[in-house]
């Protein structure tokens, strides 16, 4: 675009030497004079001014050519600007419809994805409504002018033909049929059916409400309920309904076994009877002791009583012989104070101790066997609770968990002996620390009655002294 202007320039800068070195044209050799100096100076002035005169002119001329050149290629650059502008504005647009084209795209796919599910859905929804009502006689899915509706007018011939048969089916209606007595004997009958989620069964051997037996076939249930089949029949309204209610008629229904003490603690196992059989040695122990506490601690205030009055009187032998006649630790330790009143108080009371401590493994008798089947009670317990947990996890790696009933028996193991042991060794511990506590107070007050004893003789010697010496 610059081009020109360059070359102008170059030609430029190249003519000016060239003139500046060009010498002036030598004189012809003419016989005339000799011209003077400044005639020849004259003409070559006029001769530079004139070649200055063409250089300016031809610079003037460059000039112009150079400032129209500029003038055009700022022209040819905005006119190239302004289309530049315009092809990226273009572009831009494109871009942009691009992108919303690809959204559209991409709207479209999920729609198109979202009418296949729902489509999927929908053929999926006719068919488990067809195979239900088909059960129940319907042929609606089966039919070719059902299969060209579209899929509104399918969907609400589906509702209208299952609201018509809802209603049928919530009625109480009575049909002839079949169903099983208790012991399994199979007669005919009315069956009154409460909408489609009760039956009751009328036959001249039973009648009552009806549970599912499998396969479509119903059974008496346990429940006595022959009059209210008899006023459903009738087109009566009971005050109360005692009905078994059941979702589908196609598996049969087990009656729950009856618990009985004796089934629950057969979960338990070998270790829960064993659990029992030393709860109930310890409770004949518990009761075996409870005897004979109450045998010492009742014979504490007779025995007392018996020795007090000889004592008094002096007559030790005589309270002796009294006492001895009475059987129990109570006898035994008093004869043991009547016998040695005549030593020292300490030493005294030292005899009357121990004669107690002697008589402290009769009374404690049987009590430790009690707290330790206490304490193993629950031990055991526990041992069953490992032993069934191991039997859950050696099921659970053989069958799995997808049925529940093989992990009933190491559950029933588990929780069973817990439950065994915590009822044996919660009242064994009770009643073993209160039995203990009753042998305690028995010693005591044997302690106490002996020590009575002791005072009594020594009140009426100190009493009797003075009245000897007067």
């Amino acid at each position: 675009m610059n081009r020109p202007l360059t070359v102008a320039l170059l030609l430029l800068a190249l003519a000016a030497p060239l003139h500046a070195q060009t010498p002036a044209p030598a004189p012809a050799p003419t016989p005339a004079p000799t011209p003077t100096p400044a005639a020849a100076a004259v003409s070559v002035d006029e001769a530079y001014r004139k070649e200055f005169a063409f250089l300016s002119a031809q610079k003037r001329e460059l000039a112009a050519q150079l400032e129209q050149m500029k003038r055009a290629a700022a022209a040819q650059q905005a006119t190239l600007n302004n289309e530049v502008a315009a092809l990226e504005s273009r572009v831009l647009a494109l871009d942009n419809e691009s992108s919303q084209l690809q959204e559209q795209a991409t709207l479209a796919d999920e729609a198109a994805i979202a009418n296949e599910e729902v489509s999927s859905l929908l053929q999926a929804t006719f068919a488990q409504a067809g195979a239900t009502l088909d059960s129940y006689g319907i042929q609606l899915a089966a039919s070719p002018e059902f299969a060209a509706l579209a899929d509104g007018d399918k969907t609400a011939q589906v509702f209208a033909a299952a609201a018509t048969k809802l209603k049928d089916l919530s009625a109480v209606r009575s049909e002839a049929g079949k169903f099983f007595l208790a012991d399994g004997t199979e007669v005919t009958g009315t069956l009154v059916r409460v909408g489609n989620i009760a039956v009751y069964g009328i036959s001249e051997s039973g009648a009552g409400a009806l549970a599912p037996a499998g396969g479509g076939a119903f059974k008496l249930w346990r429940e006595p309920s022959a009059d209210i089949a008899q006023a459903l029949k009738a087109g009566q309204q009971p005050a109360t309904l005692p009905i078994f209610l059941f979702e589908s008629a196609a598996s049969a229904v087990s009656e729950p076994a009856k618990k009985t003490i004796a089934s629950e603690v057969s979960k338990g196992g070998p270790i829960g009877f064993v659990i029992l059989f030393l709860g109930a040695i310890a409770m004949v122990l518990v009761a075996l002791r409870a005897v004979f506490l109450s045998q010492a601690g009742s014979a504490v205030k007779p025995t007392i009583d018996a020795a007090s009055p000889l004592v008094r009187q002096q007559r030790i032998d005589d309270a002796i012989n009294a006492v001895k006649q009475r059987k129990g630790s109570a006898a035994r330790v008093v004869t043991a104070a009547l016998r040695n009143l005549d030593r020292e108080r300490t030493h005294l009371e030292d005899i009357i101790s121990e004669a107690i401590l002697h008589e402290s493994t009769r009374l404690n008798r049987f009590g430790s066997v009690i707290l330790m089947i206490a304490a193993v009670a629950p031990l055991l317990g526990l041992l069953g609770t490992v032993t069934g947990m191991i039997q859950t996890f050696d099921v659970i790696t053989e069958y799995g968990t997808s049925d529940p009933k093989l992990l009933a028996g190491g559950i029933a193991v588990a929780l069973v002996t817990t439950e065994l042991g915590l009822i044996v060794a919660i009242p064994c511990l009770l009643l073993g620390n209160l039995l203990s506590g009753w042998a305690e107070r028995i010693k005591d007050d044997m302690e106490q009655g002996a020590i009575q004893v002791i005072n009594m003789y020594q009140d009426r010697r100190e009493s009797v002294r003075p009245v000897k010496a007067a």
